[in-house]
């Protein structure tokens, strides 16, 4: 299996390096990290530019950065797209992890559990939580390192042009194809949004989101509340 790894940045020079050096081991065994900035204005670019394949830059916004990687020739040459938060870690298996989950075709996309990167009790909760709640709908979020066969995202014609929810209109679309791979394998992703904002503060405010958006509400509205809210 042929795997490219997508990283939409913006502003992450302060860790690009580390999270990018993480991902040597997979590019190793042949897969390619495509990375694609949003626009920074610090030197994330000039940062992540020796540890990846691909740099190029895209409109803001992760829908618009992803599928702009995804049309490279790094990705053309790929057989599955990987999608990866700066904030994300991948198990260092991951290539392997993915290729079985989707080598007897039964799945065409698919996505980890999620752990976070910082201790409590209320904490693994909320990761519990993400996970059941994932598992039980279908749906993913970008946090779960969503990946997807290039045939099936070609099928789907990439994601969405939305400010927000991108990822769970993927998945909702996705699901059509066939039921997700939902992989009981971790990534490890930031606290940074709870613990900055508050945990309750911020798991209401995702599930306001999500259920606003699943009851219509429009997203470049929903953007403008979740950056308000941050």
């Amino acid at each position: 299996m042929r795997l490219a790894i997508v990283v939409p940045v913006l502003n992450e020079a302060a860790t690009i390096e580390a999270s990018l050096a993480r991902l040597a081991p997979l590019r190793a065994r042949g897969a390619r990290l495509i990375v694609v900035d949003g626009g920074s204005d610090d030197d994330t670019a000039a940062r992540a530019a020796p540890l990846a394949d691909r740099l190029l830059a895209a409109p803001r916004g992760r829908a618009s950065q992803m599928n702009a990687g995804a049309q490279t020739d790094e990705a053309a040459q790929a057989d599955v797209l990987l999608f990866l938060h700066a904030d994300t870690r991948l198990p260092e298996d991951a290539d392997r992890i993915v290729a079985r989950a989707l080598a007897d075709g039964a799945h065409c996309w698919g996505r980890f559990d999620v752990r976070l990167d910082a201790d409590g009790a209320r904490l693994r909760l909320v990761e519990t939580l993400m996970n059941w709640r994932s598992r039980a709908t279908g749906i993913a979020t970008g946090d779960q390192a969503i990946f997807v066969t290039r045939a099936a995202f070609g099928w789907l014609h990439g994601f969405a042009p939305l400010p927000l929810m991108e990822d769970v209109d993927f998945s909702a679309r996705a699901k059509r194809l066939t039921r997700p791979a939902a992989l009981r394998e971790r990534v490890l992703t930031s606290a940074r949004r709870w613990q900055r904002h508050g945990l309750w503060r911020t798991v209401a405010l995702m599930w306001w989101l999500r259920l606003s958006y699943f009851f219509g509400a429009d997203p470049a509205a929903l953007a403008r509340r979740y950056r308000d809210a941050r």
